[in-house]
């Protein structure tokens, strides 16, 4: 493990290929992906015209992130609003940044909430799980649908990244017959496939895309209201498991380096990281499994094949 002070010292060094990157952050309200978006601000403030997208549910929480941008930034930003457990919604603002964005050289994902009780809750526009909406299947879509613009910056030998915060090294074993958990749903089971998951949309997305990079990374514990419980009989609790976990855990900041560290450090293909950005290593899946997964998410989110 690097030490933090070496991790700021090389991430504060760390020097674009575009003078004017774009980067848009699904999930940069709340929680580590606010931390990245900071943090990102931060190192590219500098540039002459960065570009930083804020993608998520709280307008109040996205101002209050801009807002702690600083302050000589050459930075432009924006706010989209987006319930991304829509895939209709997401389609929506994927269509819309494609007519106007000529490039997209930073896709961080880290939308989600975490539960290990709660039972399956489906989505009205497409009858998703709405954990595996927001921990699999906007993820997929945003990538795909955004590779146009991931590579434009590719084809002009400009960075183009894409970084999903998840589960890296946590998943499960997918089941082929239960794609989606319709059959044998658990919240703690989503959380784990989801994983799985993202593992082989990553191959697959690196196996098409051999000039991106591809990350799913693994956080760690960190100090985020996503370890705290929802359930209303258990949030007496939350003081509690705040204390029990403040020795294990780190600050959204913290996490950030470290994750921004293994994001600007990796090179084109496909890269699991684990909570000090370091490399975990991937066994690729057997591919006619990885096309069973890309089929079953085509049709769940209404997608059309790129002719």
């Amino acid at each position: 493990m690097p030490p933090l002070a070496q991790v700021l010292k090389s991430n504060a060094a760390y020097t674009f290929k575009s003078q004017n990157p774009v980067a848009l952050f699904l999930g940069g309200t709340s929680g580590i992906g606010q931390g990245l978006a900071r943090r990102f601000a931060q190192y590219t403030c500098e540039s002459p015209s960065s570009h930083i997208i804020l993608v998520g549910r709280n307008p109040q929480a996205a101002r209050g992130t801009i807002a702690s941008f600083p302050a000589e930034s050459n930075t432009m930003h924006e706010f989209i609003d987006c319930d991304a457990t829509s895939m209709k919604n997401v389609s929506s603002v994927t269509s819309s940044l494609l007519d106007r964005l000529p490039k997209l050289n930073v896709l961080v994902l880290s939308p989600g909430f975490f539960s290990i009780i709660a039972g399956r809750r489906e989505t009205a526009d497409e009858g998703l799980d709405t954990k595996l909406a927001l921990l699999y299947y906007a993820r997929w879509k945003f990538i795909y649908d955004l590779m146009p613009l991931l590579r434009n910056a590719s084809k002009a030998s400009e960075e183009a990244k894409v970084y999903s915060i998840l589960g890296a090294g946590t998943g499960s074993k997918i089941d082929f017959d239960d794609l989606g958990l319709k059959k044998r749903y658990s919240a703690l089971k989503a959380n784990m496939v989801s994983a799985s998951y993202t593992d082989l949309m990553m191959q697959k997305f690196a196996a098409d895309n051999p000039q991106i990079q591809f990350t799913h990374a693994f956080p760690g514990l960190t100090r985020t209201p996503m370890m705290l419980p929802k359930h209303w009989a258990l949030k007496p609790l939350s003081p509690l498991i705040k204390l029990a976990a403040y020795p294990l855990t780190v600050t959204p900041e913290v996490c950030a380096e470290y994750q921004l560290s293994a994001l600007f450090d990796s090179k084109p293909g496909f890269t699991r990281r684990g909570r000090h950005g370091d490399d975990i290593g991937y066994s690729p899946a057997d591919p006619s499994d990885v096309m069973k997964l890309w089929e079953h998410t085509m049709e769940a989110t209404g997608t059309r094949p790129r002719a």
